[in-house]
């Protein structure tokens, strides 16, 4: 990806920010801090995504993108003001106030994978999704909602939508397959 494609870095943001503030929030931070985060990490990438060559044997996107998000989390950690934490969770004299450290969550790293599994996974579904939807027909895409999405019997979408039964199942197998393509074009860092 080009750093001056202005509407690649959209797709880009608009493809990962939700995970990445979303992680940022489940490791303890507040939203300015999450915010923050995700700033920080599309800006991270936009610096080494030249140098970044897509292969599985090294590593996955997945987990580039993981290791950096992680890095800009411990900086937000790292840079927090003791006077603005004091002011947020109580006076800097009270001694039976936690320390900051200990009021972060305690995650091992294979409940921080799973974490980011889960969030990478419902994420790429969303994105994918969204861009289907914009390519699709509409109607194609409404039955496909109302059956696959919405968990409406076929009898009740080509009911409501006035659509037989066949074309219910040929919209459902059609979306899902360009769905699975998009998936798999953005588990690989596809924008």
């Amino acid at each position: 990806m080009n750093r001056d494609d202005q509407k690649h870095w959209q797709e880009f943001f608009d493809t990962y920010w939700k995970l990445i503030y979303g992680f940022a929030r489940k490791s303890g931070l507040t939203d300015a801090e999450a915010q923050d985060v995700v700033q920080e990490t599309i800006i991270t990438v936009s610096r080494k995504i030249d140098s970044l060559k897509y292969d599985p044997s090294v590593g996955s996107f997945k987990g580039w993108l993981l290791h950096i998000t992680r890095w800009r989390i411990a900086d937000q950690f790292r840079d927090r003001d003791p006077a603005a934490a004091a002011a947020i969770h109580g006076t800097a004299d009270d001694d039976r106030r936690t320390a900051t450290i200990e009021r972060i969550p305690d995650q091992t790293e294979a409940e921080l994978e799973a974490t980011w599994d889960a969030e990478w996974q419902a994420n790429l579904l969303e994105a994918a999704m969204a861009r289907v939807k914009k390519r699709v027909d509409p109607r194609q895409y409404q039955i496909f909602d109302c059956y696959v999405v919405k968990e409406w019997p076929a009898v009740k979408v080509a009911r409501e939508l006035h659509v037989n039964i066949a074309q219910v199942y040929l919209a459902r197998h059609r979306v899902a397959a360009l769905i699975r393509k998009e998936v798999k074009l953005l588990e690989e860092g596809g924008c």
